[in-house]
């Protein structure tokens, strides 16, 4: 027994029990039967043609939206080398803007050294066209208590670093100033040990957890340093935390490289660096924030 669909004539469902309530009257008269759907056929194939063109629009609809959404979305996120409004509010100060390097020279220099360069967004150092060390470029403020943040990239089996609270008293900036190691992980040509990962204080502390990303990748680093308190944060993840000039930092100063310079790590204020270690280095969005003096 067929019945009357109470659904519109608009909608799918109306179609739908309208050919079945068809087909159920037809049940008992096959000859008929065999004519309607003979009738019916082509009209069903246009029918069914209009319902794929309807579903492969929605698909595409959706597929354009969800492009142009995540388009805009990291249109919003990558505004490299600026300051954001929470930011400015926390007196967050630029040192690179992604269009010269006014903030910068080089290490016992007065100009930027060769090979520091400007890479579509990143600050950018080739290795090309000179010998390893020689060329570290240096702020040209000094920092005492500060808050460094910022983002860096290596190719494979790259080395480099940032120091801080550098002087220029001695030949090298590794000679006075502590480090926030860089470096390929897993593709260096030589065997790292805990203290030369991604991360540590070069030769001193070891990182707690491995969370660098590989090279190519852009990593996110936090450098806080204030009073003597050190930590050292690679994306996201605080991996290295000590205190400079208390008992264990002497006893691992006083074994190591670093008990040769008797300026190493000694300096309340200094330079930032950044190393000429051979080997090209990416960095972008260089931001710090000056802290209250540790009591």
């Amino acid at each position: 027994m067929c019945y009357t669909t109470s659904h519109s004539p608009n909608s799918k469902t109306f179609w739908t029990e309208l050919f079945f309530c068809d087909l159920m009257k037809e049940r008992s008269r096959p000859g008929q039967l065999k004519m309607r759907f003979e009738k019916l056929q082509p009209l069903f194939k246009r029918f069914c043609l209009f319902l794929v063109g309807i579903a492969l629009f929605s698909s595409q609809s959706c597929v354009s939206d969800t492009t142009k959404n995540s388009e805009d979305q990291l249109g919003k996120t990558i505004t490299h080398n600026s300051l954001n409004e929470k930011e400015k509010i926390e007196n967050w100060k630029l040192l690179f803007n992604g269009k010269d390097l006014n903030e910068w020279r080089g290490f016992k220099m007065e100009t930027v050294p060769p090979g520091w360069t400007i890479q579509e967004t990143a600050l950018y150092f080739s290795s090309e066209g000179g010998a390893e060390g020689g060329r570290d470029l240096m702020t040209k403020d000094r920092f005492s208590d500060f808050e460094l943040k910022m983002e860096w990239k290596i190719p494979s089996g790259a080395n480099s670093g940032i120091f801080y609270r550098v002087s220029e008293d001695y030949d090298e900036e590794y000679m006075t100033g502590p480090e926030f190691q860089i470096i390929d992980d897993e593709a260096y040509f030589n065997e790292l040990r805990g203290t030369q990962l991604s991360g540590a204080n070069y030769g001193l502390h070891a990182p707690s957890k491995h969370v660098a990303k590989p090279a190519g990748k852009w990593n996110q680093m936090r450098l806080i340093v204030k009073g003597s308190h050190v930590e050292h944060w690679l994306n996201k993840e605080k991996i290295v935390k000590y205190n400079l000039w208390d008992d264990q930092w002497k006893e691992l100063v006083e074994n190591s490289k670093f008990s040769q310079w008797s300026g190493y790590g000694i300096n309340h204020e200094g330079h930032i660096v950044f190393q000429d270690h051979g080997t090209p280095v990416w960095f972008r969005n260089i931001k710090i924030k000056l802290l209250e003096p540790a009591p």
